[in-house]
């Protein structure tokens, strides 16, 4: 059986609501009726209605329209979206504005044309399933987006959460700084979070474009802008409008193409490639990057006028292990998220397993913390975790310590190359398994292999 619309009649005029019944029943609607204002209100208030047709002239007071305006008021308080329609038998368009600004959703004079108010109700209806449907949609896209908590015990959080407070809801750019690992892209989401802004979150990894596309996965080009160019493309910053732009990755951006950045930070302008009309961003800009400035500006790598733009603020995070206090909550957190994407029952770290962690020192700082939690997860069948379930990277006994010093001295691509082959033995060839194993993605490890003309399936076939 199809529910049919119901709708309240308020009118102190018996043979108004009569003929209105008439109408509305002939044509698929429920009516109820209701003489006065308080009659009304007491109706809406216990049952479901789902339009009103309010009369704004009662008995006790004619024409100035006051007892209707006061009802409509009382109808918005208890359900704001409520479509009211107001009724009037004069002329008076004080009235009706003072209706629509009290918010009712459309008028109507008495008598009325029968076809206008059949069709006034049903786009009154049609406008109030959009809002429903619409405030669902809004409703499903927050229950489905990450919340990032900012878990701040220690006092290096604690005063980077101040001034986190300070700027989080203000225009300014910021630069996040700080080693691999160490949160970077979560507090991005943070303060995306604090801001409250209508637009998306869009994070780009700058080291992840090619010199010959950055104009385009940047800026968007239209079609047959180039050769391939077979659709157009949007770019980030027009993804990011009225929302926030991450630049992950900042110091890879080519030196060619940084101009091109800058041109965009600092008149808020840009066209897309193969198009001359000129767009306009107000996306706000957070970058991040763990590479020193200052080196690579006197190194020519790097302009500084772009620097100045992108660090109005600079924050750095801490190393983990300069944050002791809060391991044991981000750790339970980390656990308690880990058990939800891989279907596992809740798992509880023991005292000794939270000793363990706290007392270590985490090279791969968050990163790493997760990755040691997430092979608990996958391999361990207990709910309670002990200390002697954690496998931990590197061993951080004062003996492992000692060792780890007199390590040969080497340039960084030959210590990359060694921890790659080392991670591709110990898992077999199985280049997912050693990308954990470093705490970098499966897009980064292959590119070091290619980088190193590594073959992953090699280490397989030595086993």
């Amino acid at each position: 059986m199809i529910n049919k619309p119901k709708i309240l009649i308020i009118d102190d005029k018996a043979d108004v609501r009569l003929s209105a019944r008439f109408l509305l029943e002939n044509n698929g609607f429920e009516i109820a009726e209701a003489d006065s204002p308080v009659s009304g209100l007491a109706y809406i208030n216990d049952n479901v209605v789902d339009i009103v047709l309010l009369d704004m002239n009662f008995a006790r007071d004619t024409t100035s329209g006051e007892e209707g305006l006061y009802c409509l008021r009382k109808i918005t308080a208890l359900n704001e979206a409520l479509p009211v329609i107001a009724m009037t038998a004069w002329s008076n368009t004080d009235i009706i504005v003072k209706a629509l600004q009290a918010g009712a959703q459309d008028f109507i004079e008495k008598p009325w044309d029968n076809n206008r108010l059949i069709q006034i109700i049903q786009q009154c209806l049609s406008l109030a399933q959009l809002q429903q449907q619409n405030n669902q949609l809004k409703q499903s896209i927050t229950e489905n987006t990450p919340q990032f908590n900012l878990v701040a015990k220690s006092a290096v959080m604690q005063n980077l959460l101040k001034q986190i407070k300070k700027i989080a809801k203000t225009p300014a750019t910021i630069l996040l700084t700080g080693e691999n690992g160490t949160g970077k892209s979560s507090l991005a989401h943070y303060i995306y979070q604090q801001n409250q802004l209508s637009g998306q979150f869009v994070a780009v990894t700058m080291g992840a474009i090619s010199e010959n596309l950055f104009e385009s996965e940047m800026f968007g080009h239209v079609k047959g802008a180039f050769t391939g160019a077979d659709q157009a493309r949007t770019g980030r910053f027009e993804l990011a409008q009225n929302g926030l732009l991450f630049l992950d990755e900042l110091a890879t951006i080519p030196l060619s193409q940084q101009a091109k950045l800058l041109r965009v930070l600092e008149s808020g302008h840009y066209e897309k490639v193969g198009s001359s009309q000129t767009l306009t961003t107000n996306a706000r800009i957070i970058s991040a990057s763990n590479e020193n400035f200052s080196q690579l500006i006197s190194q020519g790598l790097f302009r500084q006028d772009l620097y100045y733009r992108l660090n109005t603020v600079e924050l750095n995070l801490p190393k983990l292990k300069d944050r002791h206090e809060d391991i044991p909550e981000l750790a339970q957190h980390f656990l308690q998220q880990l058990c939800v994407k891989y279907r596992q029952p809740t798992m509880m770290l023991s005292e000794s397993a939270l000793d363990k962690l706290c007392t270590y020192h985490y090279p791969g700082n968050l990163r790493e913390l997760k990755n040691i939690l997430e092979r608990v997860v996958l391999l361990n069948d207990n709910s309670n975790i002990q200390a002697d379930d954690l496998t931990l990277l590197v061993d951080n006994t004062p003996e492992n310590k000692q060792a780890n010093e007199q390590l040969p001295l080497m340039t960084f691509a030959q210590a990359e190359q060694i921890l790659l082959n080392k991670a591709l033995q110990q898992s077999k060839g199985q280049t997912e398994k050693a990308a954990q194993r470093l705490g970098i993605s499966k897009s980064a490890i292959y590119r070091r292999l290619e980088k190193y003309n590594i073959v992953a399936k090699d280490f397989n076939e030595k086993e």
